[in-house]
């Protein structure tokens, strides 16, 4: 090996042993290798400048793994940013919060930490604390007035509790006035979270406090995801709270339709003298509403066969049709998805999302979402590939530009990240993560070219 990449091998080495240094703890040990490292130019740009592939420091580790001493010696001793971001936008504070390492992430907090900063997904501290059920942490960050109703891109804080079942969050939130009918983008509110996570306990919570039983995301209500589900619980809580039985999905099925594709002869009886009866079913009984959807589907069968059929003679090929049982079960897929990747299982959040995606491939966020996951475990060109994927059915959003412009710029083909980005800032000029993310792309570009100019529009 030459002397060159050997002493390189040592260098990685003794970067390795430093992170690993600071989530064992052993401060001692990590003191011994940033000085070495450092070779006595400036020790706190040195350690500041130490990151792993995800641009994690040595902060953002021990903040994870709860080594508080670790943290107080790069915070008061090297006097370290105490809101330095790796590279999913994430800061110490978010890291300690995630993990639940409640004393440290008080540490941070009482040494200058920003509870408001959001990751690039907009979630903050206060979204993961409701999320973990952490209460302590909660009340400890809604008493330094971080905004109740923060938003990100899985939704507000009460969106996140919902949706993990941590009835206990759920309460504090609505105690510190959260809107308990406060959307996503598209359109989840807390009450939908807590039905697709099957929770009659925060469910319960957030009629109490004014929730609306009637809202329509994903093509479906909360009275759907229940029947489709199956629980009786969240069926009885719903119908009390005064949900529509009558309302369609986007395929026109209401839900004693949807209970009745599933087989589910009790939730069925239930609905049964709730619903009117439609035209398209002659005999308007419990069995006969059993009936009618078998011929429904066997219907649906014949015709997806005739359009393969169609598809192979190159006479006629429809786009995918997807069934509102199957669009159910990918936003259940998706749910574990972002769930893992709230915990940084990036394999596990992969997996979700390609079942989602298996259900229906027509939704463009399954593949960014999965896009993301690829970038996080370091595999661009798949992260490429579903970015790409995700702009096919999505032309004109502009986070697709983005996961594009990603996943290219960890390939070092930053001509054409910059390029990605650049169309992204078109779609949204006042975008400043896609602006930054051009001009970065575009400086990259000059330095790895060696040259003043690089093949993107400015």
């Amino acid at each position: 090996m030459a002397p060159d990449a050997s002493a390189a091998l040592a260098a990685r080495e003794k970067v390795q042993q430093f992170l690993n240094a600071a989530c064992t703890g052993n401060l001692d040990f990590l003191k011994k290798v940033a000085e070495q490292l450092d070779e006595g130019k400036d020790l706190r740009k040195t350690v500041e400048s130490i990151k792993d592939a995800n641009k994690r420091g040595a902060l953002h580790f021990a903040a994870r793994e709860g080594q508080t001493d670790v943290c107080r010696y790069l915070l008061e001793d090297l006097k370290l940013d105490a809101d330095t971001k790796d590279e999913a936008g994430d800061t110490p504070l978010v890291h300690a919060t995630r993990q639940g390492q409640i004393e440290t992430a008080k540490y941070l907090l009482e040494h200058g930490a920003d509870a408001n900063i959001a990751s690039e997904l907009g979630a903050t501290a206060l979204h993961h604390a409701a999320g973990t059920g952490e209460i302590e942490l909660l009340k400890e960050l809604l008493s330094r007035g971080v905004p109740v109703d923060s938003e990100s891109e899985s939704g507000t804080p009460l969106v996140w509790a919902a949706g993990h079942d941590q009835k206990d969050a759920v309460e504090v939130l609505l105690q510190h006035n959260a809107n308990p009918n406060a959307e996503t983008e598209d359109g989840v509110t807390p009450l939908l979270s807590a039905v697709a996570a099957g929770s009659v306990a925060c469910l319960e919570l957030l009629v109490k406090a004014g929730a609306k039983a009637n809202v329509f995301a994903g093509g479906a209500t909360p009275l759907h995801i229940a029947a489709d589900i199956g629980s009786l619980e969240l069926i009885n809580c719903l119908l009390k709270a005064g949900a529509d039985p009558n309302q369609k999905d986007e395929e026109g099925n209401r839900p004693l339709e949807v209970a009745a594709a599933r087989e589910d002869r009790k939730i069925v009886e239930i609905l049964f003298p709730l619903t009117t009866k439609p035209e398209s079913v002659s005999d308007w009984s419990v069995d006969g509403i059993f009936s009618h959807m078998e011929s429904n589907k066997e219907k649906e069968l014949e015709a997806n066969s005739n359009n393969a059929k169609l598809g192979e003679t190159g006479i006629k090929k429809d786009l995918p049709q997807v069934s509102e049982e199957a669009k159910a079960k990918a936003a259940e897929a998706k749910a574990r998805g972002q769930d893992a990747f709230h915990r940084k299982d990036f394999q596990m959040a992969i997996d979700a999302y390609t079942q989602a995606i298996d259900f229906d491939p027509t939704d463009h966020t399954f593949f960014s979402n999965r896009s993301l996951c690829w970038l996080r475990l370091g595999q661009a060109e798949r992260a490429l590939s579903d970015a790409k994927a995700c702009r096919e059915l999505k032309p004109d959003w502009p986070k697709a530009c983005f996961r594009e412009g990603a996943a290219l710029r960890l390939l070092q083909r930053f001509d054409e990240a910059a390029n990605a980005f650049y169309e992204g800032v078109l779609l949204s000029p006042e975008s400043k993560e896609l602006v930054d993310a051009f001009r970065e792309a575009v400086d990259a570009g000059r330095k790895f070219h060696g040259k003043d100019k690089i093949d993107a529009k400015s």
